[in-house]
């Protein structure tokens, strides 16, 4: 296993990496009241009393945020506590009107579990998740719509976030952004967040330090609020090499919150590291505990779906597909429902070939996401079919998808409008053949005289007289029957 370390001038230093990540819970109404939810809101149109922290106003837990964090938890394959408690979190924002926020500390939801994470070399790590526990989001403050002044957004006052806490078992921004994104995969397959990081709904906090390869724990910095796995990547590059140059010139770190800016790519200074102790964590006195019933509990991980692990395996036995493809397919889950239409009754690794190559790089070139894809999997399935049965050669069939993914018609009607079908009589590509042959008599004789490799320029040639219509097995049959004669 290749290990990432950061070069520093004294020797090499381990990166140890924990995550934070904050990811709301898709549901209707907030976690302690029944006001909504939507993205984009005008603000302060989305509060309640509750949210306001008006008096007397009393929390009402949403039992469906519940029921989400449980599920998260299962597919997460973390212990469930059926007692867990909500706690006031104390300190002071412009945007946190009741000045605390509901979380959970001690006795949270969901306890111990893990994931596994695929590494671009092949290699897979198992990293450990700490807990799951339910809050409430704060606020929003806007500080650029005036000079002089700061606007307060309470939209997402009181929005469900669900904090999956990691060990610190990372080890690389690469294993970073694995882990991020099968977390996100897996909130999107079970439905329990639509891990949008553009609109806040996933966001991240990444706690970092530096060692000595095998050495104690040093000082950590928190990097706060990083909403893109790219961006979380680069910050934790930074981070790292600064640590590494304070220690090497003979300082220390500082226990502290940094933000991230994305525009000079460097980490920034925001305020000393709170401690738990800081925010006067306390039970709750409008909630009651949590108490689960372990009959529903099970319930729910029955009725969960098949998850990225599990379909990534059946992809490797169903369809005959290695461990990388299989991996990039379930990734999203938008992905792999597309993947198994195109596949459904085909050769499997020809569907996937068709799916992480022409249409992924179309997509990537006009930056759509599959959902919004113009060649419908059915319509891909039909060209897939097409190349199969060697209808189409692999060069007209390319030729062919791009007309679909421009007009978004079906493969057979445009091979039979433009007349693209392959050919495979052999009398046609004999007719071709002897005329090639023909036409160079010197390169015949240079492969009669040893020069085997001419073969690839006599097909080539073959295939450009025909326009790419050729079936190159069969025109290389017949070449090597009629070059060797």
């Amino acid at each position: 296993m290749s290990e990432y370390r950061v070069t520093g001038e004294s020797g090499e230093w381990e990166m140890i990496v924990g995550l934070e990540i904050h990811a709301q819970v898709i549901s209707n109404a907030k976690l302690f009241s029944a006001a909504p939810t939507n993205f984009g809101a005008e603000a302060n149109t989305q509060v309640s009393l509750v949210d306001a922290a008006m008096p007397g106003m009393l929390p009402v837990i949403n039992g469906e945020c519940v029921r989400q964090a449980v599920r998260t938890g299962l597919a997460l394959a973390a212990e469930i506590n059926l007692y867990s408690v909500f706690d006031r979190k104390n300190y002071f924002y412009p945007d946190l009107p009741p000045g605390y926020q509901i979380s959970q500390f001690n006795q949270p939801i969901v306890g111990h579990g893990k994931i596994e994470i695929d590494l671009k070399n092949g290699e897979t790590r198992e990293i450990g998740i700490t807990r799951l526990h339910l809050e409430m989001d704060a606020g929003k403050s806007i500080h650029d719509m005036r000079p002089d002044a700061t606007f307060v957004d309470l939209n997402r006052a009181g929005v469900a976030l669900m904090e999956i806490v990691s060990e610190p078992d990372i080890r690389s921004p690469e294993e970073a952004g694995a882990y991020i994104r099968k977390i996100r995969s897996i909130l999107r397959y079970i439905g329990s967040c639509d891990g949008n990081m553009d609109q806040g709904s996933l966001r991240c906090d990444a706690n970092v330090s530096v060692r000595r390869p095998g050495a104690e724990l040093g000082t950590r910095s928190e990097i706060k609020n990083v909403n893109s796995v790219r961006f979380v990547m680069k910050a934790l590059e930074y981070e790292a090499v600064r640590q590494v140059e304070i220690i090497e010139a003979g300082g220390e770190i500082d226990q502290e919150t940094r933000l991230f800016d994305a525009n000079q790519g460097v980490t920034r200074g925001m305020r000393s590291k709170e401690e738990a102790h800081d925010y006067r964590y306390f039970p709750d006195p409008d909630l009651l505990p949590l108490e689960l019933d372990a009959a529903w509990v099970e319930e729910l991980r029955r009725d969960l779906p098949e998850l990225p692990d599990a379909k990534k395996h059946r992809f490797m036995t169903e369809h005959g597909l290695g461990a990388y493809d299989s991996g990039v397919l379930v990734g999203d889950k938008e992905t792999a429902e597309y993947f198994e239409q195109v596949a459904a009754g085909r050769d499997g690794k020809l569907a996937a070939n068709w799916v992480t190559g022409e249409l992924f790089a179309a997509l990537n070139a006009a930056g759509l996401e599959i959902s919004d894809s113009p060649v419908s999997a059915a319509r891909l399935g039909g060209l897939v079919d097409r190349v199969a049965d060697k209808t189409l050669s692999r060069r007209i069939a390319k030729e062919v998808f791009e007309i679909m993914f421009e007009s978004g018609g079906e493969a057979d009607a445009i091979i039979s409008a433009r007349g693209l079908k392959q050919v495979s009589d052999s009398g046609a590509i004999e007719a071709v053949v002897d005329r090639i042959i023909a036409d160079n008599p010197d390169k015949v004789a240079e492969y009669r005289g040893g020069k085997d490799k001419l073969m690839g320029w006599f097909v080539g040639q073959v295939m450009k007289a025909s326009q790419g219509k050729a079936n190159p097995q069969m025109a290389n049959e017949v070449l090597s029957r009629k070059l060797s004669g």
